[in-house]
């Protein structure tokens, strides 16, 4: 106990000054595999947006894409420009530009879904095609020509909306730690049950990882959890001992694995019925999977199936892509960028910065900065990152960010930033 003896007369001051803790906490982020129900339908919703723009770049696609036991359902609106007659503004069937069908048995295939045991097999599996159209009406505002009623002859945003990007040191990648963690021991999974390696491993399967921080600065693992699918003859000791010494030890930084931390491998006991078979899927219902792990926040937005008219998608890359160039110059230890959009309308209609005090000048600044350097018009969006080709199969998995060779990965904006903030502040 401390006594304080203060002179006669005085008395205590109302505030003493405390002696400093530190913030301490544990975050957690999770993955899910390619075979998990929900992945499988944005694989085949990526799949059929990809086939489109290989057609046709200028395509207009949103495709949701519903998975359960052996059936998939697909849904949505396609416009091919490619296949619509000038003369006689006739439209041909989508088949004549690719083949639907096997679009999604190639995607289900490339999965691993091709097991003789497999209830949802990429060969058997029933297939329900509902796509029509994109709305005129959406497409009007979407286009870059005048319309009645619209205020601009410009391309527009696809929908309004309100779009998030999110970069910090603590990775090479610029991400969250426990987020990228989780999707290196997903990879790893996948990559040694696609070897054909371990005959035991199957396509479903989840990760995550919790991460304690002291003073905003990764300390320690506390805890991992896989559940795979496998095989019934493989017993629980032979999975457990296998994935924390050949996935979690191999993939995890060593430094921040301790006595202490807790491995919870297949913590059910069992994990044999998975995928399709054994729960729903649906394009879009991992969102914070595929960006932040909660950590950076998520304008609600799915982005699977969705061609970049669409900023849902587009303009969460565009954010990703201004933030991580933020962090790269070095203006910012971390940061997030919001941005929102009218429907129909170029311009967004608010930009937003936050450092968290961690920004060398302030977020004002920034903020200034990054207007000048980038434009975030959706045209412009497209343009700069290069998005009207078939590269989003490769988004599907692991997150859509923090991965190499992704044009909203790059670097390349960060001298031109450096110079903008200096200007500003002169």
């Amino acid at each position: 106990m401390l006594i304080f003896s203060l002179p006669e007369g005085e008395v205590m001051p109302l505030f003493v000054r405390s002696i400093p803790m530190a913030n301490t906490f544990v975050f957690s982020s999770e993955s899910v595999g390619e075979g998990h129900p929900d992945k499988v339908a944005d694989l085949i919703s990526d799949s059929i947006l990809d086939a489109c723009l290989a057609y046709d770049k200028t395509s207009r696609v949103a495709c949701e894409t519903f998975v359960k036991s052996n059936v998939v359902v697909i849904g949505g609106e396609i416009t091919i420009p490619k296949l619509q007659d000038k003369k006689t503004g006739k439209t041909k069937p989508i088949d004549e530009a690719f083949n639907v069908e096997k679009v999604i048995r190639d995607a289900i295939r490339h999965i691993g879904y091709t097991n003789d045991d497999d209830v949802f097999h990429a060969d058997t599996v029933f297939i329900n095609n509902y796509l029509t159209a994109q709305s005129a009406d959406i497409a009007q505002g979407v286009d870059a020509k005048k319309a009645e009623g619209k205020k601009t002859a410009e391309q527009g945003a696809g929908d309004q909306g309100l779009m998030f990007g999110f970069a910090a040191d603590e990775t090479e990648e610029l991400m969250p730690a426990p987020v990228i963690f989780a999707h290196r021991l997903g990879r790893e999974l996948t990559k040694i049950r696609k070897s054909g390696k371990v005959k035991w491993l199957r396509p479903d399967a989840k990760s995550q990882v919790s991460v304690r921080y002291v003073d905003g600065v990764a300390t320690e693992i506390v805890n991992v959890v896989i559940s795979t699918q496998h095989t019934a003859d493989v017993a629980h000791k032979t999975i457990e001992s296998f994935l924390i010494k050949n996935v979690i030890k191999k993939v995890l930084p060593a430094k921040l694995l301790t006595k202490n931390t807790e491995f919870l491998i297949n913590p059910t006991g069992k994990f044999v019925i998975g995928g399709p078979q054994g729960d729903s899927g649906l394009t879009g219902r991992k969102i914070i999977v595929d960006s932040y792990g909660g950590w950076g926040r998520h304008g609600g937005g799915a982005f699977s199936g969705k061609d970049p008219s669409k900023v849902d998608r587009s303009a969460a890359y565009m954010g990703r892509w201004v933030a991580k160039n933020i962090v790269a110059a070095k203006l910012a230890k971390q940061v997030e960028v919001q941005f929102a959009y009218a429907i129909g309308h170029p311009n967004p209609v608010s930009v937003y910065v936050n450092t968290f005090g961690t920004g060398v000048v302030s977020d004002e600044i920034i903020t200034t900065a990054i207007q000048q350097v980038f434009s975030f018009k959706p045209a412009a969006i497209v343009k700069q990152l290069n998005l009207l080709r078939p590269i989003y199969r490769e988004t599907t998995n692991y997150g859509h960010f923090g991965k190499t060779g992704l044009p909203w990965e790059n670097t390349n904006k960060a001298a031109a930033l450096k110079a903008a903030v200096k200007a500003l502040t002169k």
